[in-house]
């Protein structure tokens, strides 16, 4: 009887960890319009509240999202993210958007992953060429390509890209699933931290030629968001 009561503890304890957590906590009121100052705020999932009262309509609102946005850069795209940073009330939601502008022939969301959402695509202009990798038991690669009005979702911390396969550009819209998603470009991670990581674990990782490595490292990687 002492064994069920502690297994009957144990489960209760993990079931109210922040760790059982798959997304941003649950909201217990409204909202939570984040402010900077923490003198008059309270704070609650990484920012402080104001007071409710002086809450308006301005926390809630963000104004742009129609324009596009210049793709002259080395992927050939650029991201507009909607989330806490730019609509203070998004704070505690669970919830941010982006905006992806895709250039002509080749325009590239490259491989990334957010370690907090998962992600909801719609194409509303051009043509996409969408996938993602499964985890480590079989690194699956699952593709897809989208046209004006398909929509592709790619699983919380999966690799991902978005590639445009047509000769005019291509534009999407994506919710995700936390107010503050996170983004880790692969390349960037790997090849362009500040500091370097050593060249040796790199040439052992990715079985590459040093000289190969050191090449790479010396590149700019151009951050599209």
């Amino acid at each position: 009887m002492k064994s069920a009561y502690f297994i009957l503890a144990f489960c209760l304890l993990a079931l109210a960890s922040p760790l059982a957590y798959a997304s941003d906590p649950s909201s217990l009121q409204d909202f939570c319009v984040a402010i900077d100052d923490h003198k008059d705020g309270v704070f609650v999932n990484g920012k402080f509240c104001k007071d409710p009262k002086l809450a308006k309509a301005e926390d809630f609102y963000y104004s742009g999202l129609n324009i596009p946005r210049n793709t002259s850069n080395p992927v050939g795209s650029t991201v507009t993210p909607v989330n806490v940073a730019q609509i203070p009330g998004l704070n505690t939601l669970g919830i941010s958007l982006v905006r992806i502008d895709y250039g002509p022939n080749g325009g590239l969301n490259p491989p990334h992953t957010h370690p907090r959402a998962t992600e909801i695509l719609v194409v509303v202009e051009g043509t996409l060429y969408v996938g993602f990798v499964t985890s480590n038991t079989d690194n699956r690669l699952i593709t897809k390509v989208l046209y004006p009005g398909d929509v592709f979702v790619f699983p919380i911390g999966l690799i991902h890209f978005q590639f445009n396969v047509g000769k005019t550009k291509a534009v999407a819209f994506a919710g995700l699933s936390s107010q503050n998603p996170g983004v880790i470009t692969i390349a960037n991670a790997v090849f362009g931290p500040n500091p370097s990581i050593n060249p040796d674990i790199l040439v052992k990782a990715f079985q590459l030629d040093k000289n190969v490595v050191k090449k790479l490292q010396s590149k700019f990687w151009w951050a599209n968001n």
